[in-house]
């Protein structure tokens, strides 16, 4: 998941392993953000049905890297 802080509110873009699909959620805190993510995957398994949910043996590889672009 990927947590930016613009002015005082945190966004926390998700793609959850095992989740068809990215869920977004927000909140005053990266606790709120993480709640509110967390409410986003349930209503999207709610909404789409249980074929979003995917095998998460699937995965060979999963990396988490950081980039930067000169501007």
């Amino acid at each position: 998941m990927s947590l930016v802080r613009i002015l005082d509110i945190f966004t926390l873009v998700a793609y959850p392993l095992g989740l068809k699909g990215v869920v977004v959620g927000e909140g005053d805190s990266c606790q709120d953000a993480l709640s509110d993510v967390r409410s986003a995957i349930g209503f999207h398994i709610e909404t789409f049905g249980p074929e979003v949910l995917d095998d998460v043996a699937s995965a060979i590889e999963v990396f988490v890297v950081e980039t930067g672009v000169a501007v």
